[in-house]
């Protein structure tokens, strides 16, 4: 007979499959009915992962290389430098500035933050959020680019904090204390970039991989890079420019692991977006990649009631976004 714990772990197991498919069906229904829930993100950090874990101790600095444009991030002495889940923070911040077309960001409580991308209410998750705005709010991040033009390299780079004020009156269990707003102030620069660099993204799916910080920026840099693509195209894995230094994953002894890894989060990927065209070449050293977009023109009115629609800011934010990237083959 199946001891009771087997049963358990069974039912644990079945129930896991069954959350999961509903998750699966649901986005792919809502792509399929052009009813997306779109969320945006900010160009430097969808080009260049944040940490996907914490840094070692005393560690405040971290870089990440794109081809021609280079992000750095320079972290609070206490509070050190953003990494895992504090993404979904600056995914936040910047789709209710784009939705409601404003720097000034306000919310109701910390639970309000969490439900958006499906985060359980805990005091757990409360206090790692307030450790997430601390860590956003006293970093400086660097973000430039580089062209080559007559023998002479050109360095363009901005130097800016994420926010420029932030007043939050929060209770220990992220409800919202009686009379007092939430407002959190995005920095000029980091606001210019917004405008003119929003990325759409599927807020379905960034829900279901909230807790898979590494999936998660292979999918959003999938969905920005297929988009841009104009044809086939193949991105090495590894080297100065390749993938391995644009997510960001820990440092692998063995090429074998970070390509295992890869092919785990594509699977992952391809659950959501079945059209995703991606896939690692026959000899490993690469990542081929094919136009394809993830995103489809939504049908559903904007959340805010001041912004456009979403259909009004998806053909705003298509047009603005061509062009970002050199549409050629990543030698």
């Amino acid at each position: 007979m199946k001891s009771a714990r087997d049963v358990v772990q069974r039912l644990q197991v079945t129930e896991l499959i069954s959350e999961r498919a509903c998750e699966v069906l649901e986005v792919r229904n809502r792509r399929r009915a052009a009813d997306q829930d779109v969320a945006f993100g900010a160009r430097p950090f969808i080009l260049c992962g944040l940490p996907i874990r914490r840094l070692p101790a005393g560690t405040l600095t971290y870089r990440r290389q794109n081809g021609r444009f280079c992000l750095e991030i320079a972290g609070h002495a206490d509070w050190g430098v953003p990494f895992g889940q504090d993404r979904l923070l600056i995914l936040f911040l910047a789709t209710q500035a784009v939705r409601y077309q404003t720097r000034e960001v306000r919310f109701r409580s910390g639970a309000e933050l969490l439900v958006e991308w499906g985060m359980p209410t805990n005091g757990a998750h409360y206090a790692r959020l307030v450790d997430g705005f601390r860590r956003v709010f006293g970093s400086t991040i660097f973000f430039g680019t580089t062209d080559e033009r007559s023998k002479a390299e050109v360095w363009h780079c901005s130097r800016a904090h994420f926010l420029d004020s932030m007043k939050l009156w929060l209770s220990d269990s992220g409800e919202k204390l009686t009379g007092r707003d939430n407002a959190v102030t995005l920095s000029h620069a980091f606001w210019q970039e917004l405008q003119a660099h929003p990325i759409p993204i599927d807020a379905e799916v960034v829900r279901v991989l909230a807790r898979n910080p590494g999936c998660l920026d292979l999918y959003t840099w999938l969905t920005w890079r297929c988009h841009q693509s104009k044809g086939p195209e193949r991105i090495p894995l590894f080297g100065t420019h390749g993938l391995v230094n644009q997510l960001g994953v820990q440092v692998y002894s063995r090429e074998r692991k970070f390509r295992e890894r890869i092919s785990a989060w594509l699977k992952l990927v391809r659950l959501y977006w079945p059209e995703c065209p991606a896939a690692i070449s026959s000899n490993g050293a690469f990542l081929e990649v094919d136009r394809a977009s993830a995103n489809i023109a939504s049908t559903r009115p904007n959340k805010s009631s001041a912004g456009p629609s979403t259909r009004t800011l998806l053909a705003t934010v298509t047009s603005k976004t061509l062009g970002l990237y050199p549409r050629k083959e990543v030698q």
